[in-house]
């Protein structure tokens, strides 16, 4: 039997899993929080073995940031990072930091039981990329990192100059950036790019995000 602490502030999300780990012979949940930086508390009080974590969590929490910190103390703990938001640095941080697997959140059953299974069994389960999204006329696979990084500090709604200094550039190239996703989108200036991103969850910025964002 393993023992499973969930992370979740979504009261119907956390429910549903609550209602599956009950009901399987295999684990058993020990505690469920909505705060993950209450998470590796729960985790230094011993018999925990699973973390299934939400990354945006209450009191703008970070999951992410408290699954590093597990794993820097307690490597033999598993951590399922469990996100429905497609922000594109979330997969690439979640590998990065030793997380074990990494779940698209859908429909939770069988395919989610293989992937707990699977995880527990030693597999890093990880997606092969972020889900693909519309931004105006663009999918999301067309635009480069660099892109994504503007698009992303476009959130802040700071000046051009800002936003250079950010991103080690000059304004010059900042304002090619921008020009760029202007012309793959289709959106007339960078308040529309920042709008839509947002409204999509496709970059996202924590110091802009709303407190419960999924």
């Amino acid at each position: 039997m393993y023992n499973v602490l969930i992370v979740e502030d979504d009261a119907i999300t956390r429910q549903l899993l609550e209602m599956f780990i009950n009901n399987s012979d295999k684990y058993e949940l020990v505690a469920s929080i909505d705060d993950a930086e209450l998470a590796p508390l729960y985790c230094s009080k011993g018999g925990i073995d699973l973390v299934l974590m939400d990354i945006r969590t209450a009191m703008r929490a970070n999951g992410l940031d408290a699954a590093e910190r597990i794993k820097s103390k307690y490597k033999g703990i598993k951590i399922i990072i469990c996100t429905s938001m497609p922000e594109y640095s979330y997969l690439s941080r979640a590998k990065e930091i030793g997380v074990d697997s990494f779940w698209y959140k859908e429909v939770v059953g069988e395919a989610f039981f293989d992937l707990i299974d699977r995880t527990m069994a030693g597999e890093k389960i990880f997606p092969d990329s972020t889900p693909e999204l519309k931004l105006g006329h663009a999918s999301s696979s067309e635009f480069t990192g660099k892109e994504l990084e503007v698009l992303r500090e476009l959130l802040s709604g700071d000046s051009n100059q800002e936003i250079a200094d950010r991103l080690c550039i000059s304004v010059s190239t900042l304002k090619t950036h921008i020009q760029h996703l202007q012309d793959k989108t289709g959106f007339r200036n960078r308040t529309e790019l920042a709008v839509k991103a947002r409204e999509i969850g496709l970059v996202i910025n924590d110091d802009t995000a709303p407190e419960t964002t999924h």
